[in-house]
């Protein structure tokens, strides 16, 4: 940080002096003489100890192919060589360095290489990433860097100075020439991103009710003609702001003037400075409005004296001024191209060039002039030695500081205008030229200075500026009869319904005749509605014949149509249409989808089949677990002293009745919320027993909740949702009206999917014709038939017929509008009369009284949704994962049962604990029997054994019933014995 503060420490010891000099300067500064060519009386040198060299180096960084302002750095440095009044006996040579527009690597080792030989400054590049690195660059070896390109990112550098108007400058005078104008309504065009920042201020302040704007940008392919299209149809705006670039510019005029909107109806605000560099002569006569500013004034001392030099080098040098002119700076385009129209000047070869020259040339010519004038004064006051610097070391140039606050402080009047800078370093007090292109061309009809701030932001040099306004007596409608052509179509124009007969225009009702009188009593025009006679729209036949509406406007059988006329090219080229009253698309109408016959497995429907794969997985595991838990955990294995399997009663023995079938059994009617007769007897079997109620419970609720909605609700048979279906299948023929716009749009669609629809239409001949006959064939079709027609048409329908509907979106974007014969002058009568009623919303509520309140039967119901997903794993995952930890955990609680409960049998019986262990563990996963011994202790079991000896007689071996109870014993007396039966 060191080096940053030794350039400010030092230019803080010389302020109050270099504002003193400066001044004093200022006052002695004597204009440059011309004596021949480029022959000047030098004065005497003001401070003869300079430390300036005589050659003075400034580098100079320009892209490749950017040969214009790298002749005027040229031209510049080499009038400030030839002018007595600025760095006398001193030469300035410019170092000039080509790099590749966005290669900032490559301008660093430009600018190092420069630096090496000792420069004073550094101007340009153009680009913005070279500019950005060759800035940083600068800041670190304290150099000046001086720029003219148009920036729209804001940057407060030490050592930087940008020549070209701020920003913010541009922004408001743009919005005060909009607000000037007042305009209200208009469309804002804009190139790329940097475009929205000088119409950043123009943007905030279009806010509705007071302004109304629409925001456009224009392609990148230079094909505006869609959108110019647009606005002419699509748009009641008919004011236009255009930011783009000079070439597109020129681009942008030609194609409008093809599309139509190079007229007195059109207003355009450009917001370029360069708009005397093109060619303007085929719109001078249009009585067209073009408006924009300019910062060259050609009536400028200054301006006229820099291009009188420049003839004379030209004039001299011959030949090699010839092939100079070609590379000049003040060179655009060849001289025919050059030649355009604009205030006469005093004098022709003064108005060529300046014509040719471009704003950002002026900026190079006045950017070098300010820098050398800046270190002129510099010099006067203090030492100035230029020494070589390398990228490699952290040494500075401590003059760097003091010449950028210098250019900063010098006021200079140059070929833009005065050049000053406000206390951040930015131009942002500038003086633009209003200019506007006339029948003489262009002229000058105004000033806007930055510093005007009372309510009138400009000086007019003429009392009035105001846009033209053609009045016509001739496009006066009032007190005419005209021949509207209409055809027979609901809700558009239908027979009224009336007992009495009615004739003439009573005997109709509809949207177009509610339309056509409407734009009668705006225009004062009376009318006779005419049903036309072939029934068709109207499309070209062959031969430049036509049919329908279309030819009866050409035949004069009609004045125009008013219908639902759709706006297409080919119409277009036979007549004239007004601006669009109802925007509109093609849809499908087709019949509701028809509700599917259930499933015979329809009970299945409520989950996935991934589902009730997992739940017979889970049905079958967790009873296989319950029967393994049941045999190892000792909890579940009971006494019993009866016989059993023809034992002897004294062989007392463990019975458990978890076997793997009682287990199943268990597990099923737990799963169908039944009471089964065995229950679970240990903690770790009721725990399997509990986590799988718990299961069941969500399964099946689940199960039957959704259960309700798939027996309910019904599944429909879509047979085409899309327009991509209908060339998939057979079973749905499709059509529309022939020889319409319909029909014309899918025969001239370039895409692959409507071009086969266009070809099946023909071959299996499926058009109607009319939209009438084509909604009862649908009706009639049972599903069989689709039909193409526009959107409006059938919404009439659907609201009237609830059994059909429409399918997919819109196909396209069109409008229906009045049709008039080409050339009509009513054309822009009638174009005001329409954007009235769409001002006033009387279109929307001519539209809502033909489609939802008259004509209407009784009211749809709509349905529901027709679909319900069936419950996938995701859905109940959380359910398995609940029954696998709990199955997990009752598997833990048997293991501790088991040898806890062993080794206490163990222990009891005096027996040995591990082989208790082993012999239980082998037992259990034997897999054999449903009952095991008693261990007792040893003394127990020897006098057991004898008195089962001493009383054996005591003991009878009983047989078993059926049932498995021991049978009783036959008495000779017929008696029991008084203890019964063991």
């Amino acid at each position: 940080m060191s080096k940053y503060w030794r350039g400010d420490d030092f230019h803080r010891k010389w302020s109050s002096l270099s504002w003193l000099v400066l001044t004093l300067y200022l006052l002695d500064i004597q204009h440059v003489t011309v004596r021949g060519q480029y022959s000047y009386q030098k004065p005497v040198v003001p401070y003869e100890n300079s430390g300036l060299p005589d050659v003075i180096r400034v580098g100079g960084l320009f892209d490749e192919g950017d040969t214009v302002d790298e002749t005027a750095f040229k031209h510049a440095v080499d009038r400030v060589t030839f002018d007595a009044t600025i760095l006398p006996r001193r030469r300035l040579s410019p170092q000039i360095e080509r790099i590749t527009p966005g290669d900032s690597f490559h301008a660093a080792e430009k600018a190092c290489d420069m630096m090496s030989g000792g420069i004073a400054a550094i101007f340009g590049p153009q680009s913005a990433e070279g500019a950005s690195h060759i800035q940083s660059i600068c800041d670190a070896f304290e150099l000046p860097h001086i720029e003219t390109k148009w920036d729209y990112k804001i940057r407060k550098e030490n050592y930087l100075i940008n020549l070209a108007p701020h920003p913010a400058t541009i922004s408001r005078a743009i919005n005060d020439l909009v607000e000037s104008y007042g305009w209200v309504e208009y469309v804002i065009l804009y190139e790329n991103n940097e475009s929205l920042f000088r119409l950043q201020d123009l943007i905030k302040a279009t806010q509705p009710p007071a302004r109304k704007a629409s925001l456009r940008q224009l392609s990148p392919d230079d094909d505006f003609r869609g959108l110019l299209k647009d606005i002419l149809r699509a748009t009641q705006y008919r004011k236009i702001v255009i930011d783009c670039s000079t070439v597109k510019l020129a681009e942008f005029f030609k194609q409008a003037q093809q599309v139509g909107l190079m007229n007195y109806q059109f207003s355009y605000i450009v917001t370029t400075l360069d708009l005397h560099t093109l060619n303007l002569e085929d719109y001078q006569h249009g009585d067209i409005n073009i408006t924009a500013f300019r910062m060259l004034d050609p009536d400028k001392p200054e301006v006229q004296s820099v291009v009188r030099q420049w003839n004379n080098l030209l004039n001299t040098q011959g030949s090699r001024g010839q092939a100079y002119n070609q590379q000049s700076p003040y060179y655009y385009g060849s001289k025919d191209q050059a030649r355009q129209l604009r205030k006469p000047m005093a004098n022709p070869v003064i108005e060529d060039n300046f014509q040719m020259m471009k704003t950002e040339t002026a900026l190079v010519y006045d950017a070098v002039h300010l820098f050398s004038k800046a270190l002129h004064v510099l010099d006067s006051s203090q030492r100035i030695d230029i020494r070589p610097l390398t990228c490699e070391s952290t040494d500075t140039w401590q003059h760097g500081y003091s010449i950028i606050n210098y250019m900063k402080m010098v006021q200079l009047q140059g070929l833009t205008g005065l050049i000053q800078f406000d206390t951040s370093g930015y131009r942002s007090d500038i003086q633009l030229d209003v200019i506007q292109v006339a029948n003489e061309g262009l002229i000058k009809i105004g000033i806007w200075d930055s510093k005007f701030v009372s309510r009138e932001k400009f000086s007019w040099s003429r009392p009035e500026v105001e846009e033209i306004v053609v009045e016509n007596e001739s496009m006066d409608l009032r007190n005419r009869t005209l021949v509207i052509s209409t055809l027979k179509n609901d809700p558009f124009c239908m027979f009224k319904l009336s007992k009495v007969p009615l004739r003439g225009n009573d005997q109709y009702e509809g949207y177009s005749v509610d339309l056509a009188q409407k734009l009668s009593e705006i225009l004062g025009f009376k009318y006779k509605i005419h049903i036309v006679s072939d029934g068709k729209y109207g499309s070209h036949v062959g031969n430049g014949v036509w049919n329908g509406m279309i030819k009866e406007i050409l035949d004069g059988t009609a004045d125009l149509a008013i219908a639902d006329l759709t706006i297409n090219n080919a119409r277009e080229t036979a007549v004239d249409f007004s601006m669009p009253y109802m925007n509109l698309g093609i849809s499908i109408l087709h019949t509701k989808p028809m509700a599917k016959p259930p499933s015979l497995f329809s009970f299945l429907s409520p989950f996935s089949i991934d589902v009730w794969i997992y739940m017979c997985f889970a049905f079958f595991g967790v009873s296989i677990i319950m029967f393994i838990i049941a045999r190892i955990t000792p909890y579940e294995w009971v006494l019993t002293d009866h016989c059993c399997n023809n034992k002897k009663v004294n062989d007392i023995m463990y019975i458990n009745d978890l076997s793997l079938f009682n287990a199943l059994w268990v597990i099923m009617g737990g799963l169908f919320r039944q009471k089964p007769n065995i229950y679970a007897k240990a903690t770790s079997t009721r725990m399997i027993a509990g986590i799988w109620w718990f299961f069941t419970l969500i399964m099946v609720s689940s199960y039957t909740a959704n259960l309700a909605s798939f027996l309910i609700v019904q599944d429909l048979e879509d047979t085409i949702k899309s327009l991509d279906d209908l060339p998939k299948q057979n079973k749905v023929k499709y059509g529309c009206v022939g020889g319409g716009s319909t029909a014309a749009f899918f025969k001239n669609s370039e895409f692959t999917t409507q071009k086969q629809i266009a070809e099946n239409m023909d071959k299996f001949n499926t058009f109607v014709n009319s939209n009438f006959e084509g909604v009862e064939r649908v009706k009639n079709s049972k599903g069989k038939y689709a039909f193409f027609v526009e959107n409006t048409v059938l919404e009439y329908i659907t609201e009237r017929n609830c059994e059909l509907t429409q399918v997919g979106g819109m196909l396209d974007s069109k409008g229906y509008g009045v049709a008039l014969p080409k050339n009509s002058k009513y054309r822009q009568a009638f174009n005001s009369a329409i954007l009235q009623l769409q001002e006033k919303g009387t279109l929307d509520d001519l539209k809502r009284k033909w489609w939802k309140e008259e004509r209407k039967g009784a009211q749809c119901v709509v349905g529901g949704s027709s679909e319900s997903n069936p419950l996938a794993l995701d859905n109940v995952g959380g359910v398995f994962v609940v029954l696998v930890g709990g199955c997990i955990f009752a598997v833990v609680v048997c293991i501790f049962e088991f040898f806890i409960k062993t080794r206490q049998t163990a222990k009891s019986s005096g027996g040995n604990v591990k082989e208790a262990l082993s012999s239980e563990l082998k037992f259990a996963l034997a897999f054999s029997g449903d009952s095991k011994p008693v261990l007792r202790k040893k003394d127990s079991i020897s006098s057991q054994a004898e008195n089962e000896t001493a009383m054996g007689s005591q003991y009878l071996d009983l047989g078993l019933d059926s049932y498995g109870f021991p049978k009783p014993v036959n008495r000779q007396n017929g008696g029991v014995p008084p203890d019964g039966f063991t």
